[in-house]
């Protein structure tokens, strides 16, 4: 039964992958020609028709940015796992640097703790941290002090955390949290895709580890995880 299900896995991860890569060919044309239209037209259409127009280019960005990440979790799942030390603290710095390159305006408060090593996959991780920190970034753009922390959890060696004084959400919709399309809040309030979580917990758990979340809405979040034990590929 297990072997079933492995094998009915990897079926649908490829069938994923083929249909988020041959997508994006037609997309490409949808948002080419309706710009194109604007452009060479625009002076001859009604404003309800470059309005018409404009939602076809915000859809088809949409869609863009939802194949593209369909394809990091198609990626995450079935990439070579390459283990050695990494320097969480490095990969966050990174990260955080690019956030801060995309909208410097942004005032936000950073801590992340020195020397936070690691073993396992640093292309993965960067995944992991990007989505993380990205998400603690994005949730606390309505926050008037925002404060982001990447530490270790006090007293333990093996779990990292990564918590935000945002939006936070109601736990008692925690158990939906992790999977893909899920979402806490509504796109028109924090733009996403919802496959972000989903693509962190596949990481983590092809490190052997777990992912787990503590939160209260408008009280920030705080995301638990480990990467240790053996690599479940």
């Amino acid at each position: 039964r297990t072997a079933e299900l492995v094998v009915a896995n990897r079926e649908l991860e490829s069938f994923s992958y083929s249909v988020s890569h041959d997508l994006r060919a037609p997309l490409r044309s949808i948002h080419g020609f309706s710009e194109a239209l604007l452009e060479d037209c625009g002076a001859l259409l009604s404003q309800q028709s470059k309005h018409f127009l404009g939602r076809i280019q915000h859809a088809s960005r949409r869609m863009g940015q939802l194949i593209d990440d369909l394809l990091k979790l198609s990626h995450v799942t079935r990439a070579e796992m390459v283990r050695r030390p990494v320097n969480l603290t490095e990969l966050a710095g990174d990260v955080v640097r690019d956030l801060k390159s995309a909208e410097p305006s942004r005032q936000v408060e950073v801590h992340i703790e020195a020397d936070l090593m690691t073993y396992g996959d640093a292309r993965l991780l960067r995944v992991l941290l990007d989505n993380l920190l990205g998400n603690a970034w994005k949730f606390t753009s309505k926050t008037t002090v925002p404060r982001i922390e990447f530490t270790r959890k006090a007293g333990s060696a093996e779990v990292f955390q990564v918590k935000d004084n945002g939006a936070g959400f109601d736990m008692s919709y925690a158990q939906n949290l992790f999977g893909a399309f899920q979402r806490m809040h509504a796109a028109t309030e924090f733009p996403g895709t919802g496959i972000g979580l989903a693509t962190v917990q596949r990481i983590v758990h092809r490190h052997g580890g777990r992912i787990w979340a503590e939160s209260a809405v408008s009280e920030g979040a705080c995301f638990l995880f480990t990467v240790t034990g053996e690599n479940r590929t």
